[in-house]
């Protein structure tokens, strides 16, 4: 193991990769990776534009005899999502990431890597300032706020870009080409129970559901990871039917509207004999989870510890009651797969988290993605409908389109050479269901003709993730390979 990249390949793209996982970036915070972009830009001469949004668009010359080929926007997102395993101390805004090499794979300690989109911007960068690197005229968008709704390209302004090939570099598996994806839309439940005193002779406890390995709510829910806030409901469900009385001080769980919840939390007050039923009953719920999900989340633990000073007030029993059905019956997981393209997921909803409000109420965010727009809107249907039920007042927001598939697009079957070359056998090439930026940059200036590929990165969006460094180093390849066939283009007759 090693904290050191500087040896890795490509020296140059890694070298920009260990400069942005020292700057925090969450999203809506990208001012210092910003910063950063513009000081490269600035040490190789490269004009910079920008939006009202603060999108950057880095204008990167052609090599010689490249000058007349077409156009190309190499595109990827500054943001990251900051998620850390409990117990690991950790200020995103203020600490850097500190990667670790690990055989073949790069990853952090107890948070996420960043890889996603990192590795992305690294890549553009350093296709930008090589100066080896043969490229027709680029165009380097980096977008911000990807992770958090998509909102730098829902806000892009188009007339900044030139040009009509583009090369979304935010994929995350080896030797696939991504040609579409899903559209999806949050909605958000605010529930405002009543509160009274807890029952005399109880004590505060700590049902705590850990030890999932989480994960991005598109890539990885056709896997049926666990939901620490689903399997938390689960066991209160049950405590309810079979009449244990408890009282529920208070429920969080979850936080990113784009991570599946690997923890998740309710303070409970207990007398005595209530206590040992419960623990009884999670011994005996937690070992059915275990088999459900055997070989796909086994690190799942599931306590019940005193709380020590948790306030004395618990939620009305009604309201309680409605409060865990809601999130018992709200939808989560795959809800449909695609009749057109084998193993990809339709449609799916991830109950993404519940948290108490200053207001006294409960916040539950969800996120449905679907690649089609009837059954995205059938999903937040009956998210709104669930919601009704429970006396919630739900709100859908950050809704994006969709980005379909073009399989006779010019770029593609460039890049397909490409990939066939690199890998010594064909790209699979297919849709992916997560909201990538090119169904808004698409909207935003239309005629776009644009594929996504990247290298494998595993556990995106979760203290997980890691990234296949001889994956990176393929990526690197073939990204240069399609530069240089594409400053022919003109020659070659790909030019739309």
């Amino acid at each position: 193991m090693s904290d050191d990249l500087t040896g890795l390949e490509p020296r140059r793209l890694w070298g920009h990769f260990a400069a942005l996982a020292r700057i925090p970036r969450p999203s809506g915070h990208e001012e210092r990776a910003v910063e950063y972009v513009r000081r490269v830009a600035a040490e190789h001469g490269l004009p910079v534009k920008t939006d009202a949004r603060g999108n950057l668009v880095l204008e990167v010359p052609a090599s010689p005899g490249a000058e007349r080929a077409p156009r190309v926007i190499l595109q990827s997102h500054l943001d990251m999502v900051c998620e850390k395993n409990k117990g690991v101390e950790h200020d995103f805004m203020r600490d850097p990431i500190r990667p670790r090499v690990e055989g073949e794979w790069v990853r952090a300690g107890g948070t996420t890597l960043g890889a996603d989109n990192g590795i992305g911007v690294a890549a553009a960068l350093a296709a930008g300032t090589d100066p080896d690197l043969v490229r027709p005229p680029l165009e380097l968008l980096f977008t911000l706020d990807e992770e958090t709704g998509l909102t730098g390209a829902s806000q892009l302004d188009g007339s900044i870009l030139a040009g009509d090939t583009l090369l979304n570099l935010d994929s995350e598996e080896d030797g696939v080409l991504y040609v579409g994806c899903a559209g999806g839309a949050d909605t958000v439940i605010g529930l405002t129970p009543r509160r009274e005193a807890a029952a005399p002779g109880t004590a505060a406890y700590a049902l705590e559901v850990t030890g999932l390995r989480g994960g991005h709510s598109g890539m990885n829910i056709v896997e049926n990871r666990g939901n620490a806030i689903k399997l938390l409901a689960r066991v209160l469900l049950a405590a309810d039917e079979a009449g244990i009385d408890y009282g529920l001080v208070s429920i969080e769980g979850g936080g990113k509207h784009n991570a599946i919840p690997r923890e998740a939390t309710a303070v409970l007050r207990l007398d005595g004999p209530s206590r040992s039923r419960l623990a009884e009953l999670i011994e005996r719920r937690v070992a059915g989870f275990r088999t459900e999900l055997d070989g796909v989340d086994d690190g799942l633990r599931a306590s019940l510890e005193p709380a020590g000073d948790a306030a004395t007030d618990v939620l009305a029993r009604e309201d309680r009651e409605r409060l865990v059905r809601l999130l018992g019956a709200l939808p989560h997981g795959v809800l449909a797969m695609s009749r057109d393209i084998a193993g990809l997921v339709e449609t799916s909803s991830n109950l993404a988290a519940v948290a108490p409000g200053d207001d006294g109420g409960y916040r539950i965010a969800t996120s449905s993605r679907s690649s089609v727009g009837p059954s995205l809107d059938a999903v937040q249907a009956s998210i709104r409908a669930a919601a009704a039920l429970a006396g919630g007042s739900p709100k859908s927001r950050n809704g994006y389109p969709g980005w379909k598939p073009n399989l006779g697009s010019p770029v593609l079957g460039v890049m397909r050479d490409v990939y066939t070359e690199v890998w010594d056998r064909p790209p699979r090439v297919t849709a992916i269901h997560a909201g990538l930026e090119c169904g808004l940059l698409g909207e935003k200036k239309p005629g776009l003709d644009m594929v996504s590929f990247g290298p494998t990165i595993e556990g995106a969006h979760s203290p997980d993730e890691r990234v296949h460094v001889p994956a990176v180093e393929r990526f690197w390849r073939a990204l240069s390979l399609a530069l240089e066939r594409l400053s022919r283009a003109e020659a070659a007759g790909v030019s739309r």
